[in-house]
């Protein structure tokens, strides 16, 4: 279901809530009732200690969170919780909603928990796969030493969270695929992330997470600026894919960063889609373009036009 112009503020939306509907979750939908669980695959979790650690998991989570992580948990299902991480500024991942579904394994925190990303079919990320498998030493999917790795007695479910937002979604994940590069450069991954960012948010609003409805259109009109105003600066090389603040000038004359044909027309492609669904969940967008017809200066982008026009305005200049 798509979003709608409900206007829930951000800042209303707890960071830290216990629901009730997990029709939607990943491990809902995974779970084949068994001696853990009855037969509406309600987890019937009978170790003592493992829902002691699980309610001390919730409390760790509802006292620390970060602004920029929200969770759910759920009433009749002890063992799933639900994740949004805000992409940090600087990285390619700025003003995106990557949403996580979590389990905890029966005899938990003695194994780590099971962690599936939303990823609408697309690897934004090389430890995000498009399955929805996530690479991470915390979770024991990935190689690591010592404290990198799950340890039962100190490992939290924050400490899962913190690393997704920190070393996960970065400002170069180009660099974290050990061998061989998922690009030619950095820069170039970047791109091909911001774009797949895109192609995300437009997933999101067209299916928003369970209990995220009103957080999803809250956060994308009130970024959604931001978000339109970097596909430009990005796309007509004002500055490198990540960089923009959201402030720098789109038309500022400095040096251009090198933009690929590919990054280009994808742009042209996402930037249209983008505004529509802004401007349907009710986001400022009017002042800003439909679509990308120029290279953010005013002077048409390419075309024999283009040229003339170039030329022309260069000669009376």
């Amino acid at each position: 279901m798509a979003l709608g112009h409900e206007q829930v503020g951000v800042n209303k939306f707890k960071q830290f809530d216990c629901v009730v509907d997990y029709s939607d979750h990943y491990y809902y939908h995974q779970s084949k009732p068994n001696q853990n669980s009855n037969s509406h695959g309600t987890m019937m979790i009978n170790n003592r200690n493992t829902m002691k650690r699980i309610m001390k998991e919730w409390e760790i989570l509802e006292k620390n969170l970060p602004a920029s992580i929200f969770v759910r948990v759920y009433e009749g299902r002890i063992d799933l919780l639900r994740a949004a991480i805000i992409g940090a500024s600087k990285t390619p991942y700025h003003n995106g909603l990557f949403f996580f579904d979590l389990q905890f394994p029966s005899d938990y925190p003695n194994n780590p928990p099971k962690l599936y990303y939303r990823s609408f079919g697309l690897r934004l990320n090389p430890n995000l796969y498009n399955s929805g498998y996530v690479c991470l030493s915390l979770l024991n999917t990935w190689g690591g030493k010592g404290t990198e790795r799950w340890c039962p007695d100190k490992s939290t479910i924050l400490q899962v969270l913190l690393s997704l937002q920190g070393l996960v979604l970065n400002e170069k994940p180009y660099y974290n695929e050990p061998g061989i590069k998922p690009a030619w450069s950095w820069e170039s991954y970047n791109a091909d992330v911001f774009a797949l960012s895109c192609k995300t948010m437009l997933y999101l609003m067209k299916k928003p997470a369970r209990n995220f409805e009103g957080f999803i259109a809250a956060h994308f009109r009130d970024h959604a600026s931001v978000i339109l105003k970097a596909c430009v600066a990005y796309r007509n090389g004002r500055v490198r894919v990540g960089l923009f603040d959201g402030d720098a000038p789109v038309g500022s004359k400095k040096k251009k960063v090198n933009v690929s044909k590919k990054f280009t027309d994808s742009m042209n492609e996402l930037y249209p889609e983008l505004y529509k669904a802004f401007n349907r969940i009710g986001a400022s967008v009017k002042n800003l373009p439909e679509k990308l017809e120029d290279d953010g200066d005013g002077k048409p982008a390419n075309g024999i036009i283009g040229k003339l026009k170039r030329f022309w305005e260069a000669m009376t200049a």
